[in-house]
């Protein structure tokens, strides 16, 4: 069955996608630790972190085209889940600071020693164990999506309505997390890490084995998004998207088939949101931002929604801009990124991947009927 699966989600593209993410999992790591500096193809391990967080971002666009290409549900609350498996790992990397922390105390993080804490939270417990923290990455941000899908899918909650009180839950969790009293660090969150796995996160080694394990992640994530988009359940789901009231016409449980994507695209989420933490040393509320989410849809609209390839592309390419514009014109940024997706919406609609599909469909249509024609002449 599995198998079947797997050979189902391989079509071309997928594959020769799978295949370059592969690739630069192996060869982006050789080119930072083999090549000497001197070397024009040698990276900087800064770079390293800086592809590695595009990967992770690129993971979350395809986490919504998920269920915004394919089943129409237009999410604004997707870095709520993506902040929550920061969060499951940031707790695993603060707790692994141990007596290292300014204030030397072993048993609790240095914001609750501030903050005068006696002891450690009931939720903290179990993070000091890596196998525990990547459960609550999975189990977390997915809890939460299976629950609050249940209630508004079979609410008929939908469109506009749905994605409005998606982002109200992402501002819900964005002042929450800012409270002290939560227990993770207020508006500063949790840093200072040291460690994962017992290896030095700041070391060149760990950072490229951090990427390399988000772009195994990110093929592994399309992979089985491939494959739940090609099977017999993924026609359903398209079904869902353009016609909702006609898939349950005829039989279909659609707010079950909703609820299984809107729970598997957040526990992809959150997977992204747990390799970013460790490669940028950082996770705070501002990750909650309900702006946040906007810009994952900019993402996905970009590089062509439905497509699983364009989210990637588009990801990878607005954050590389991002880069470069915030660094030269850093203040004009938001509108450059607002005039992006106007532009997109009036030129590109299908995004990049989209519209280079429809005009190789065109010339094959064109070709196919150029063939044609000395035939029916004849």
């Amino acid at each position: 069955m599995i198998t079947a699966f797997l050979l189902r989600a391989l079509d071309r593209n997928i594959l020769i996608a799978i295949a370059a993410l592969l690739i630069v999992a192996a060869l982006v790591p050789v080119l930072n630790l083999l090549v000497p500096p001197t070397s024009p193809f040698h990276i900087p391990t800064y770079i390293v972190s800086l592809m590695g967080k595009y990967l992770t971002y690129a993971m979350l666009a395809l986490a919504l085209d998920l269920v915004w290409g394919f089943c129409g549900i237009l999410s604004l609350g997707h870095a709520a889940f993506f902040a929550l498996g920061g969060y499951a790992m940031g707790m695993y990397l603060a707790r692994q600071i141990g007596a290292r922390g300014t204030y030397g105390n072993a048993l609790l993080p240095d914001f609750m020693v501030f903050l005068n804490w006696k002891e450690l939270p009931w939720y903290w417990t179990g993070f000091d164990h890596f196998w525990f923290a990547a459960l609550m990455v999975l189990a977390v941000p997915g809890l939460l999506a299976f629950v609050f899908g249940w209630f508004a899918f079979r609410s008929r909650v939908t469109g506009v309505y749905l994605s409005i009180i998606t982002q109200a839950m992402t501002y819900a969790l964005l002042l929450a997390f800012f409270r002290n009293e939560m227990g993770f660090g207020g508006n500063n969150g949790l840093t200072d890490f040291k460690d994962i796995l017992g290896f030095n996160i700041q070391a060149g080694g760990t950072r490229n084995a951090l990427f390399a394990a988000t772009a195994v992640a990110l093929a592994f994530s399309l992979l089985v998004a491939s494959g739940i988009v090609r099977s017999k359940f993924g026609k359903v789901l398209v079904g869902v998207r353009d016609a909702e009231s006609r898939t349950r016409f005829l039989g279909y449980r659609v707010e079950n088939i909703k609820l299984f994507t809107f729970t598997v695209s957040a526990m992809m989420a959150g997977v992204a949101g747990a390799l970013y933490v460790p490669q940028v040393g950082i996770i705070n509320p501002g990750e909650f931002a309900p702006a946040n989410s906007i810009e994952v849809v900019i993402w996905t609209a970009v590089g062509g929604r439905g497509t699983l390839i364009g989210p990637i592309i588009g990801a990878v390419l607005v954050n590389f801009g991002k880069s470069v514009f915030t660094a030269a014109f850093p203040e004009f940024w938001l509108f450059a990124l607002g005039g992006l997706f106007v532009a997109v919406t009036l030129f590109l609609p299908k995004g990049i991947v989209g519209t280079w599909r429809q005009m190789r469909a065109r010339r094959r249509e064109t070709a196919r009927m150029t063939a044609a024609s000395p035939q029916a002449a004849e």
